[in-house]
């Protein structure tokens, strides 16, 4: 049956208009945003819920490309999934920058990162999904609103890679008053090493030596999100 054979209430666009977005299931959203891009006689709900499989949930479904599963809009396109084409590949890409783009734009001019907890919320999004080992900082006011977000380094996260140097030069050029650093463990375990514990320890030195304050280290991986200030290690 085709979407256009539905009543009117079942359908996603008018369901969504009807009762919120909150009532459209991860299958129907999809449908809505990139359309009905699938083969001829496929409707786009049945379409988006073969993508979904494909890619085991909806969370595999919007990482993949940055696990260079999705490197072109072609590789959308399997007998089993009809692809989303450039158009729908476009949009969904579109959709979750600005989702991410929306978050950081509220720490901005929201509430103080001033707790774990609201850290761990941003953490999450920006590094849970990266297929690298990445290094950030967080640079923040004197009232601990967020300035910048910063990558800094990409690779294995030791004394050797992670440069004191560089992560004051920064600081200094955002002029933040503190800052929260963080990096993931794509391995999935949020546990800190010897290495981890050691970076931090140079770091909140050399950022102490001009003014700026370290408020905490975050290790965010699949199991979790770990606070060096809540574990007392800072």
């Amino acid at each position: 049956m085709s979407i256009r054979d539905w009543p009117v209430n079942e359908r996603p666009r008018e369901k969504l208009l009807a009762n919120g977005a909150h009532s459209l299931s991860d299958a129907e959203l999809l449908a809505v945003l990139v359309g009905g891009s699938g083969r001829r006689g496929q409707d786009a709900v049945a379409a988006a819920r073969a993508l979904l499989g494909r890619h085991q949930s909806l969370r595999g479904l919007l990482s993949a490309q940055r696990h260079h599963t999705l490197s072109t809009p072609a590789t959308l396109s399997t007998p089993a999934a009809p692809g989303l084409g450039t158009v729908g590949y476009c949009r969904l890409q579109a959709a979750v920058e600005l989702a991410r783009r929306h978050y950081a734009e509220a720490l901005r001019t929201g509430p103080p990162l001033d707790s774990p907890q609201a850290t761990r919320d941003f953490l999450i999004r920006r590094l849970r999904d990266s297929p690298h080992e990445l290094f950030c900082c967080l640079h923040l006011d004197n009232r601990h609103r967020l300035i910048a977000f910063d990558e800094l380094f990409r690779g294995t996260i030791d004394g050797a890679s992670v440069h004191p140097r560089e992560v004051v030069k920064q600081a200094l050029a955002r002029n933040a008053a503190a800052v929260i650093l963080a990096h993931n463990h794509p391995s999935g375990v949020a546990e800190p090493s010897q290495a981890d514990e050691l970076v931090t320890r140079r770091l909140r030195e050399a950022l102490q030596l001009v003014d700026i304050r370290v408020l905490d280290h975050m290790i965010v991986a699949d199991n979790g999100c770990l606070s060096f200030a809540e574990r007392g290690l800072m």
